[in-house]
């Protein structure tokens, strides 16, 4: 587990650099992406970096960071910030987690083992995509005794059976939160998988369908219907997970019922967007909600999701907990979300990027990098802590109308 300030990271850097050792990977966040499109085929670059559309909700993300900026305070004398954060209850680290990214595999051959080793030993929360390439069980054992939540993809009513199969082995293998996203119950219109041809869910392996082919009522029900096991033909057994996890149209809000009787922890609803749908989620009785529009991956000409985050935040208030996702790139970014409303803020694309560079090691590189980030940003502008008491909306100005 890591113990030491995240600040430290650069010490351990320049303690290097006095014996002529460069780092391999780049501090810059802005240069993960291009160092991964270095080392990946067009195929798995083109679905991490991918957008709906014209990115136009993409673009949207980043700006909307750029019309907020901190405010610093001088003469606080303090230690460095804590980075605590407190959500359902329970006390985290950190106020970053890494968020629930699909078919790890077609990044880096260890998937998402390295992710989820990485996360553990950085005391990160680590969240586990529905379409992992790897197993709810095998994950669970690469986090040892990390915090692990899990990210469901939703299967329609007639497939109860298997959502409920999924809820209850998450749980099994030490899953504490249930983060149920509401934005991809079919893939968006996404041109650079398009031009590539690219779906990484009908390929013959196991690549982002794991959760299905080592489920045991999948695999009864796939045996039924074919007479033979989901090995001896992986194209259509492939063809059917992804159906039934991607089934084409979406829940309603009385389906929720079915989760909250098989969950009995913290249930998520990731993908809200408007104040009107977070009270829905109060009403729900649903215990948090990511403000999130899936990093503009599944919808063009979206608005950006932290110009929604106050509005949300302002509207639910105290009766649920709060996380962001969508366009986070530095320690900056994580403090204006987090200052703007969230408890906690997903990070995605950046620790994929990381992924694709060094495995284990460049997931572990992008967490560092960010947490060390946020403590300096924060200790520099005279913010003593993470907790909303003192970063919060008064530490910003709103540069642009």
């Amino acid at each position: 587990m890591a113990t030491l300030s995240p600040h430290t990271y650069e010490n351990e850097i320049y303690a290097d650099g006095l014996k002529g050792i460069k780092p391999t990977i780049s501090f810059n966040p802005l240069e993960w992406e291009s160092q991964a499109k270095e080392v990946l085929s067009a195929d798995s670059f083109g679905y991490v970096w991918g957008s709906a559309g014209l990115r136009e909700t993409d673009d949207n993300n980043r700006a909307a960071f750029r019309k907020w900026a901190i405010v610093p305070s001088r003469l606080v004398k303090s230690d460095f910030p804590s980075l605590k954060t407190t959500l359902f209850g329970e006390e985290y680290d950190y106020p970053i987690a890494i968020a629930p990214v699909g078919v790890q595999q077609i990044f880096h051959p260890d998937g998402e083992i390295a992710a989820a080793t990485a996360a553990c030993k950085q005391n990160v929360t680590y969240i586990l995509s529905s379409a992992s390439s790897t197993s709810i069980e095998n994950v669970a054992s690469a986090n040892d005794n990390g915090s692990r939540w899990f990210q469901l993809y939703w299967p329609s009513n007639e497939h109860d059976d298997i959502t409920v199969s999924l809820l209850q082995r998450a749980k099994a293998s030490g899953y504490k939160v249930l983060v149920v996203t509401l934005d991809t119950y079919i893939l968006g219109w996404r041109p650079s998988d398009l031009c590539n041809a690219f779906n990484p869910f009908l390929r013959p392996d196991n690549i982002g369908v794991d959760l299905g082919f080592t489920d045991p009522v999948f695999r009864r029900q796939f045996r039924e219907r074919h007479q033979k096991d989901v090995e001896e033909d992986l194209g259509t057994a492939a063809a059917e997970w992804a159906r039934t996890i991607f089934p084409g149209t979406s829940h309603s809000w009385e389906d929720l019922q079915l989760l909250r009787k098989h969950w009995d922890g913290p249930i998520v609803l990731k993908g809200i967007q408007t104040a009107q749908d977070a009270q829905r989620a109060v009403d729900a009785g649903m215990q948090g909600i990511v403000v999130s529009n899936h990093g503009g991956r599944q919808q063009d000409g979206g608005i950006g999701s932290l110009d929604m985050l106050p509005e949300i935040a302002e509207a639910t208030k105290d009766k649920l907990e709060i996380i962001f996702d969508s366009g986070i790139r530095s320690g900056a970014d994580i403090a204006k979300a987090l200052a703007l409303g969230a408890k906690m803020v997903l990070i995605g694309r950046p620790y994929v990027y990381g992924l694709a560079i060094g495995g284990e090691d460049g997931v572990s590189h992008v967490l560092r990098s960010l947490l060390g980030d946020l403590e300096l940003t924060l200790h520099l502008a005279g913010i003593p802590s993470a907790s909303p008491e003192t970063l919060n909306k008064n530490v910003l100005r709103r540069l642009t109308q």
